[in-house]
């Protein structure tokens, strides 16, 4: 099957960096692809690029197996991180406004039912909430029924009840057959969320996988995390990583792991054992320097 969006050695050379290195990555039907990468990787150039806002220096991109054309901008939706507005509209004449400007169109009560816009349909979108605008900004990127969604850091300042209440609705798109491209700096959502994950740093894709099979393949221990304060006075000869207020071990042997901290006298109350995650592996590959 000829996968929706499909890229080749995509390369893009500014005067004094490249900011995309020979990236290729397909989007298949109806799944959520994520990129996802540390500041200055290279995503947000990449994505503007499958998106068609800013041509490629080399390489190719086809949607449904042709080149990006007028046709394109019909059939996809975007959500941007920062997205003006006119001042004063409702919610419902943003999306009247947003649906005359495409030859298809989503009916606007079905855009209202499956984003939840029903109870500020009528207020003007400078009074809503952080997780109404981007309810209603959700429904923007739909307005035309496209094929394809890029969603670029859409939960970016929620609060958590809003970031799931936006995760429902993003599942429930992609449940009805939309094809999602998604990019977010919070791990979890990208577990949530993504059926497939690229992981961009310094410009090249350095992992790609469902998020099950990148943790497989990387890890096979967990982590066992418990307070500073109960090895004051104690000795426990296991490698450790001190963290401010609190000590991470890793190991495959957890059962190993308990049996010593029990034996060097150390309390067990707060001790939380967890399984690898995407935030692990996402430190683990891109490092733990802080980028611009």
């Amino acid at each position: 099957m000829t996968p929706v969006l499909s890229a080749r050695d995509l390369r893009k050379q500014y005067p004094a960096v490249t900011a995309v290195d020979g990236i290729s990555v397909d989007v298949e039907e109806g799944c959520c692809l994520g990129l996802l990468g540390p500041n200055g990787a290279g995503k947000s150039t990449t994505i503007e690029m499958l998106e068609g806002l800013i041509p490629p220096t080399s390489g190719t991109i086809l949607f449904r197996g042709r080149p990006l054309d007028a046709d394109y901008r019909e059939r996809v939706g975007m959500q941007f991180q920062h997205t003006a507005l006119q001042d004063f509209l409702t919610v419902r004449e943003n999306l009247e406004l947003f649906r005359s400007l495409y030859k298809r169109s989503t009916p606007l009560d079905e855009l209202v039912e499956s984003c939840s816009l029903e109870d500020f349909l009528d207020r003007d979108h400078r009074k809503l909430s952080g997780g109404q605008r981007q309810r209603m900004l959700l429904a923007i990127a739909l307005v035309n029924s496209p094929d394809l969604v890029f969603l670029d850091e859409p939960t970016t300042g929620l609060d958590p009840q809003s970031r799931r209440n936006f995760w429902e609705l993003v599942l429930a798109a992609k449940r009805r057959g939309t094809t999602i491209v998604l990019t977010t700096h919070y791990m979890d959502e990208a577990y949530e969320l993504c059926d497939d994950i690229a992981i961009v740093d310094r410009g090249r894709i350095i992992a790609r996988g469902s998020p099950q099979s990148l943790l497989a393949e990387h890890f096979d221990d967990s982590v066992l995390e418990f307070p500073a304060s109960e090895l004051d006075g104690r000795s426990l000869d296991i490698p450790m990583v001190r963290k401010l207020d609190h000590v991470e071990i890793s190991s495959a042997d957890v059962n190993g792991i308990v049996r010593k901290m029990l034996d060097a006298g150390i309390s067990l109350a707060r001790l939380k054992i967890r399984p690898r995650t995407l935030e692990d592996l996402f430190i683990h590959l891109t490092g733990h320097e802080l980028r611009a």
